[in-house]
């Protein structure tokens, strides 16, 4: 998708001038292999809001729309501030995944050379983050970043107290399941991408386009697909609908912002 690309191109320019050589591989590594799932949204989002809720808002089976989206959806903010929220919102999911990742399954007790990769996953994991920030930094979705970091780490800190106590809450008031809880990871970057995408074009987020990241968060789990494979489950584009079909569901729609 062209989309897809765009913002992958867009996280790869942020993290271009990364050295040592190998350590800038291994970035390029992972984005190269990134399911660009939550910079698409921040694009979708953006385009919705910018023509008042058309696109997501009436569009039921939350379908992510496709590189063809007409200029009439186009962010007024301009494209390319967009994309560089977007890849943005990317970065910053690359790196805590990453963390994630590392924290679950740790290379520094196995061998030497498992604890090199990790050594270079690790720094690799906080340039991602980092350079995220910066992406985000003089937004109005900065504040919504920060967040998102804060959650995860103490989703991680309970996490890891979930496993090595038999009984961390007696009362049941939090979700001892460990998935579950990795999971808020992608559902809190959803909500970002949701958010930045929004305040892109200087817009906040409709009760249905948050939606569309809650629905997008359950069937995701803890990995997104490929965006192809998104717009494969999800149905047509919102690209594919004709303007008749938007004047008829917006006049229906009681959630329209």
């Amino acid at each position: 998708m062209d989309k897809a690309d765009s913002c992958r191109r867009a996280a790869a320019e942020a993290v271009a001038d990364v050295e040592p050589p190998q350590l800038h591989e291994y970035l390029g590594s992972v984005l190269d292999r990134a399911s660009m799932i939550p910079a698409a949204l921040t694009l979708e989002s953006a385009a919705a809001m910018a023509t008042e809720g058309h696109g997501f808002d009436e569009q039921h089976d939350h379908g992510l729309a496709d590189g063809t989206t007409p200029d009439r959806d186009r962010s007024s903010s301009g494209d390319n501030d967009v994309v560089t929220h977007a890849a943005g919102v990317q970065l910053i999911y690359e790196g805590l995944r990453l963390t994630r990742a590392l924290a679950h399954d740790e290379p520094w007790t196995a061998s030497d050379a498992d604890a090199g990769d990790g050594d270079l996953a690790i720094l690799a994991a906080d340039i991602l983050v980092a350079r995220g920030f910066y992406l985000l930094a003089r937004t109005e979705a900065a504040g919504t970043a920060v967040r998102t970091v804060q959650s995860f780490g103490r989703d991680q800190t309970r996490r890891a107290d979930l496993l090595t106590d038999d009984d961390p809450d007696p009362t049941g008031a939090i979700d001892d399941d460990p998935t579950a809880i990795d999971a808020n990871l992608e559902r809190d970057v959803l909500e970002l991408a949701v958010r930045t995408g929004a305040v892109a074009v200087g817009e906040t987020p409709s009760p249905r386009l948050l939606a569309v990241a809650e629905d997008l968060a359950d069937a995701a789990g803890t990995s997104f697909p490929a965006v192809e494979d998104c717009l494969t489950d999800l149905g047509p584009s919102v690209s594919d609908r004709s303007l008749e079909d938007h004047a008829t569901d917006r006049a229906t729609s009681a959630t329209d912002p």
